[in-house]
């Protein structure tokens, strides 16, 4: 089982919402953090504690005990001068993690040179997870990893079937390498499978390599 952990969610709007309820749902301990009551009032049920505070006010989040936090997690929308300010009141009190949503390209160079540590723009991600889903049929998800690679989740088609790791040799053939194998049948993860490994049609592979090859190996499976 997963460590319990803190994470402080600010500015509950769709986004943090979901954030702090589903962080809370996995067991985590989750305070939300709004300035609007209402919002705090539709989330003090779903997760540990929810707090009406202004933390543009570098006072107010100092009164707030979140310094032992595993990461606070900026999720203030439109008001970017609250997003901007509340980052960095949070590096000054010393937190070790901060995470911040970006609205723009801009807005997120300013937020990392104020003091987050990682900064975000979940509709810029998720169009593009979105966008090599529709390119990619075949790869369930889309992970970027360094520049030019990537993991993807890849549904073998009818030629992988019935097949060894070792057969398809794809580290050979196309280089990628296959970092773990989900079974649908039992509901199992292997990690760094062996050669072995024979594939189903309830399998999914998980696959790391360069772009360029996985695109060829997608190409080559259609």
């Amino acid at each position: 089982m997963a460590k319990k952990k803190q994470f402080i969610v600010i500015g509950i709007g769709n986004f943090g919402y979901y954030l702090a309820t589903k962080l809370y749902e996995k067991g985590h301990e989750v305070i939300a953090i709004d300035k609007d009551s209402q919002k705090i009032q539709e989330i003090k049920d779903k997760v540990s504690h929810a707090i009406v505070a202004d933390t543009s006010d570098p006072k107010v989040l100092q009164s707030i005990e979140i310094s032992q936090a595993d990461a606070v997690i900026v999720c203030i929308g439109s008001d970017l001068s609250a997003s901007i300010l509340t980052t960095l009141n949070l590096r000054e009190i010393g937190i070790k993690r901060i995470l911040a949503k970006a609205k723009s390209e801009p807005h997120g160079r300013i937020l990392y040179r104020v003091g987050a540590h990682e900064v975000f723009f979940p509709e810029k991600d998720f169009a593009y997870s979105l966008a090599e889903k529709l390119h990619n049929p075949n790869m369930l998800e889309y992970l970027p990893v360094i520049g030019g690679y990537s993991i993807v989740e890849f549904i073998p088609p009818k030629e992988f079937i019935g097949k060894s790791l070792k057969e398809l040799d794809l580290i050979n053939k196309y280089g990628v390498q296959v970092v773990a194998v989900k079974e649908m049948v039992p509901d199992k993860l292997h990690l760094i499978p062996t050669g072995k490994f024979v594939i189903k049609d309830s399998d999914v592979l998980i696959l790391l390599g360069p772009d360029e090859a996985l695109e060829k190996l997608r190409e080559a499976s259609q």
